[in-house]
């Protein structure tokens, strides 16, 4: 048996946190042909370290294979949009970024965030791995590098003389596999006065609410503040402020600096460790009790289906989404109960869900079929989504949300 070691402080892992069975990698879409062959599953097991408590996936396949053509485009969400235009916003006044300042974006996609500092004349670069997502962001003027950020990338950079006033990393974190490697390649790139933010789903949420469907292969880690903080001080960066964001069901926003600046550290960050440690995430336990809650949910969510099949109901789900993916594989709800599956982003329409091989059609296929029930897979859209569908009354039509728990909207 591999012995695999925390990707932070290098310890032997063996303390489940939860184990989700084998399932596809949940961004890979198939084609008409793909689902005629043998397709790959890897084991959707997190592990939480007895030593600095960071939960973790094991790397099964690597950054390059599963990011390299990617399936997402931030720029379908009206909602994302809304977020990263706030975004700009609040820091181009909070730390006067200005036509002088230079900002990079790691994992920038398609240039959904930059697009907003390139309208204020704001020197913009955008990192980005995959080479199709990164082609878009291009075509649309966002001058974007195609590479997966590394300590190399920051230091061919600041050899260009690239530093930046502001480095953004939003729902790039959980994605890195070389943990250590990508925070010291932060640093290496931030001018001594820079900033950078970071976003992404707190574990908190994960926990609390129930979120087991935010884990899949390409989210190799799931943070605390307690665990960041250990990981950036050990890099001598220190986080000075914090904020509690709703995106994706629940996540947080660091703001980062040189610890060699001596910041002033926000009450907030405190307030959200005290948050943290009375919740218990300080504590193994706290982890380990999690795999219940996780099948008494799929226990949930397969009578739903099975009742609503008895009764004749036709049902379809809004959202190929990867939450959604995982949920699906791991509940093992497949075309037997789902007739389709609808998408806004047209890169996705006309192929497959992985494993289950579900259909992906156009929004509009629902007003021609009239399903009784309309399934939001990406529940952190529930309300942009239902905004979208809310014709589906006309029939008597009803939306249904599986996570955190079995809800149906009337």
């Amino acid at each position: 048996m591999n012995v695999v070691n925390c990707r932070f402080c290098g310890s032997e892992l063996s303390q489940n946190f939860v184990d989700l069975g084998m399932s596809p990698l949940s961004n890979s879409y198939l084609n008409s042909e793909q689902i005629k062959q043998k397709e790959l599953f890897f084991p959707l097991h997190v592990f939480v370290c007895k030593n600095c408590l960071l939960v973790q996936l094991e790397e099964f396949e690597s950054p390059k294979n599963i990011f390299s053509n990617y399936a997402y485009f931030s720029s379908y969400s009206k909602t994302w949009l809304k977020h990263a235009k706030d975004y700009v916003k609040m820091m181009s006044s909070r730390f006067d970024i200005t036509e002088e300042s230079n900002v990079i974006e790691v994992a920038s996609n398609d240039g959904y965030l930059l697009q907003f500092f390139k309208k204020k004349n704001i020197p913009i670069l955008g990192i980005e791995p995959a080479v199709n997502v990164a082609k878009v962001a291009k075509e649309r003027g966002i001058p974007t590098i195609t590479k997966f950020f590394s300590v190399d990338t920051a230091n061919e950079l600041k050899k260009d003389g690239k530093l930046a006033d502001l480095i953004i990393g939003n729902n790039v974190l959980a994605h890195v596999p070389n943990l250590n490697d990508f925070v010291k390649g932060l640093k290496i790139l931030l001018k001594p006065t820079g900033v950078i933010t970071l976003e992404f789903p707190h574990i908190l949420q994960l926990i609390q609410k129930n979120q087991f469907d935010t884990i899949y292969h390409e989210h190799f880690s799931y943070f605390s503040l307690i665990v960041l903080k250990k990981i950036f001080t050990f890099h001598k960066l220190t986080i000075f402020d914090v904020e509690e964001l709703s995106t994706h069901g629940g996540s947080l926003r660091i703001f980062i600096k040189h610890k060699d600046e001596k910041p002033d550290v926000s009450d907030n960050v405190i307030k959200i460790i005290d948050k943290e440690k009375k919740f218990g995430l300080n504590s193994l336990v706290t982890y380990s009790n999690f795999q219940k809650k996780v099948e008494e949910l799929r226990e949930n969510v397969i009578t739903f289906f099975n009742s609503a099949k008895k009764e004749n109901k036709t049902m379809v789900a809004f959202g190929a989404a990867a939450k959604g993916n995982t949920l699906l594989n791991f509940c093992r709800i497949g075309t037997e109960f789902l007739d389709y599956v609808v998408d806004n982003n047209p890169h996705k329409q006309g192929l497959y869900l992985p494993g289950t091989h579900i259909p992906i059609k156009n929004p509009q296929k629902i007003h021609k079929t009239k399903p009784d029930y309309v399934i939001i897979l990406p529940w952190n859209l529930k309300n942009e989504i239902i905004d979208q569908t809310n014709f589906i009354s006309e029939w008597e039509g009803k939306h249904v949300i599986l996570s955190p728990e079995v809800e149906i909207i009337s």
